[in-house]
């Protein structure tokens, strides 16, 4: 792994999510030095406590980003608050105006030039106002479905089509993911959730935009189809116990057309007691192409890894709206240290 000089961060969400990076990159040797959520809960409190680590931190957790933005001095934001890009809008304009790049977990802005292109427009403004640089990543969208198909396409002579199917056994995911795909309940309840927008992962569309994009393909139309995926069979996990007949997960699939021919066709599905876990993209072209990742890639740990990759990148690039298609390879890399000296004799 390549080496980075020492960077300074602050964590802007502390969900399982955003503690999951903080403590990565803590690990990594990167100096937090401020930590933002809006649960009262956590005001006042230790960072090193919130994040369940053996040691205080000596840095408190604010409910009021006016409290941190404005008084300390970072090269990046660690953000991961909500997957809405409407929902972050007002966090990502406040901290791109206090002058710091940023790399978000938010799905709707991992490619939102599609679906979202006048919020993309204006954040891509005030970034290149504020010579910052803004990225959204993670394991999905940010990787498995969009920069993964990309890259494998650099040695194709021709792409005709892309699939990529992500199917995950959600037992050992982490209580609120459960939850987020509906596992426990009801066939109805799940509609009910579903048609209203509350219960779907999020960042379908965003990575067949991002795909299109980077095949130059236009398409005609991007659309998802979501349904539950019911338990033939009592299934357990450490949270939630399911019934047969009850929702244990979620299937979803987003496909991209162009005159009517699918081009692009990413296939989610997750759920409790899935046979398999595993991760494949196919690529009709030539050559054709059916890579596996066997046993898939883990969201939680993939994420803050992905996130805290990044960061090289993103301070190295130009001010604006970036996505991963548009920043050199991100890999994995280790912190500076300087060499220990050898005693000699």
């Amino acid at each position: 792994m390549s080496s980075i000089g020492r960077i300074s961060a602050i964590q802007y969400g502390l969900g399982p999510i955003g503690c999951s990076i903080a403590r990565y990159a803590l690990e990594r040797g990167i100096e937090i030095v401020g930590a933002v959520d809006i649960n009262p809960k956590l005001a006042g409190q230790d960072l090193g406590d919130v994040l369940g680590i053996d040691r205080r931190l000596g840095l408190l957790v604010s409910v009021d980003e006016n409290e941190v933005l404005p008084e300390v001095k970072a090269d990046i934001v660690l953000h991961a608050t909500s997957s809405s890009l409407k929902a972050v809008i007002n966090q990502l304009e406040s901290i791109m105006k206090a002058g710091y790049n940023v790399v978000s977990t938010c799905e709707e802005l991992a490619y939102p030039w599609t679906r979202q292109a006048d919020l993309a427009r204006e954040i891509d403004r005030i970034a290149k106002d504020n010579g910052v640089t803004v990225l959204a990543t993670g394991v999905n969208p940010g990787f498995v479905m969009d920069t993964w198909p990309i890259l494998m396409t650099a040695v194709c002579k021709e792409v005709k089509k892309i699939k990529v199917a992500r199917i995950q056994d959600a037992k050992p995911r982490r209580f609120p993911f459960q939850k987020k795909i509906g596992a426990g309940r009801t066939v109805e309840e799940f509609k009910k959730l579903a048609d209203a927008g509350t219960l779907r992962h999020v960042g379908l569309a965003e990575s067949i935009a991002m795909i299109a994009a980077a095949m130059e393909w236009e398409l005609d139309s991007i659309t998802e189809d979501i349904k539950p995926v019911i338990a033939d069979k009592q299934v357990k996990s450490d949270f939630i116990t399911v019934r047969a007949g009850e929702v244990a997960g979620v299937r979803q699939i987003g496909v991209g057309k162009r005159e009517e021919e699918e081009l692009i066709r990413l296939e989610f599905e997750a759920y409790l007691g899935a046979p398999e876990s595993y991760d494949t993209v196919y690529i009709s072209g030539t050559p054709d192409m059916e890579v596996s990742i066997r046993g898939g890639t883990f969201g939680d740990v993939a994420t803050a890894a992905i996130v805290i990759n990044a960061i090289p990148r993103v301070l190295k690039v130009s001010p604006g709206l970036m996505t991963m298609m548009d920043i050199p390879l991100v890999h994995a890399y280790r912190t500076f240290k300087p060499p220990k000296l050898l005693k000699l004799d």
